[in-house]
């Protein structure tokens, strides 16, 4: 190993990250080395990963992230009036800030910035602060229309190389419906329930969906006509909803939305195949069974092969696993974001 090797590996071991929501919902979480979250917290997935695979820190308040010491990724989110006022006092505080959006859905970008005065506020920030990390390509492409340095497309790491998150399963059966949002078009929830139905009326495969639509999605659902199916109403703490996706075959999903891809990071912790969606980590880890430029029956195609093909099924999710190690592990993260804040 090289010194520059040697010295890059130290440095990305001893930096550190807070990351802040201003005014946020979520309360101070500090993720120490060989610790894994208790149950009544975050657990070290979507932007809380960012702060795990660091042993850093997620803040609300202000004050707090600026006496941690750390540079700062800043959580854009709402109407973006805290984040403004946040980055304003980072920057008077020499802290080194990095912007992120938190809802980066293709139908949240949309929303969020189709208001003037909220889009005049957005440029301004991602223009001031001193870099910008971007959860999906497509969020980086955005950040680069206002300005072109200091940009990371940064997929969310997950904590693949950590035991404690292994949810590797012997005996699995069923199919996971991977989405539960109806009134979302681009998330495709009814033609997955449809497709699903097919794969489940055509392998004799069991079904599991969490429904929080009430009784409109559960009076869609009995219209379907599953063989056999079980619906959950009910969230799950994390680790308990982990182990209920372990006990299926296969993840399915037709989302469309270029989501971050929690769906397929879920898949990973499981050791199980993802089939379909156009997240982020879908596209890196499942590249033979995503929704990147593949149809809904080749997709159908797909699942019922991997359902029928125990081998076949073994080999995607190893390959998943194995690039996953190398390019979503907390590790391959923590390098990431060292370098990436060391060149600002």
């Amino acid at each position: 190993m090289g010194r520059d090797t040697r010295m890059a590996s130290a440095d990305a071991e001893n930096f550190r990250l807070a990351v802040l929501n201003p005014a946020g919902r979520d309360h101070e979480q500090h993720f120490a080395e060989n610790r894994s979250a208790t149950a009544n917290e975050h657990a070290p997935v979507n932007f809380h990963a960012y702060a795990a695979c660091t042993h850093g820190a997620v803040f609300r308040d202000l004050k707090r992230a600026i006496a941690s010491g750390w540079p700062v990724l800043l959580l854009l989110r709402g109407d973006f009036r805290a984040s403004e006022r946040a980055l304003a006092e980072l920057k008077k505080s020499k802290r080194k800030t990095v912007v992120a959006l938190k809802e980066t859905g293709a139908h949240q970008v949309a929303q969020q910035l189709s208001d003037p005065t909220r889009f005049a506020r957005f440029v301004r920030i991602v223009r001031a602060a001193n870099g910008c990390v971007a959860s999906t390509p497509e969020v980086a492409d955005l950040f680069r229309l206002f300005r072109d340095n200091g940009i990371e497309d940064f997929p969310t790491p997950y904590p693949i190389e950590d035991e404690n998150w292994n949810w590797a399963m012997e005996n699995r059966s069923g199919i996971f419906v991977g989405t539960r949002e109806l009134a979302v078009p681009t998330r495709n929830h009814l033609p997955a329930l449809l497709a699903v139905k097919k794969l489940s009326d055509a392998t004799k495969e069991p079904v599991t969906v969490f429904n929080f639509d009430r009784r409109r999605g559960a009076k869609l659902i009995s219209e379907i006509g599953f063989r056999k199916i079980q619906v959950h109403e009910k969230r799950m703490e994390y680790r308990a909803y982990l182990g209920e996706v372990a006990r299926h075959k296969i993840v399915f999903q037709l989302d469309r939305s270029r989501v971050p891809g929690q769906v397929a990071g879920d898949a990973l912790l499981c050791r199980s195949v993802c089939v379909g969606g156009d997240g982020a980590i879908e596209r890196i880890a499942f590249p033979e069974t995503c929704g990147e430029k593949r149809g809904d029956a080749e997709l159908i195609e797909i699942a019922q092969r991997l359902l029928t093909n125990e081998n076949e099924r073994r080999a995607v999710a190893e390959r998943a696993t194995k690039i996953a190690k190398e390019k979503l592990s907390f590790r391959a993260g923590r390098e990431t974001l060292a370098r990436f804040f060391a060149t600002l």
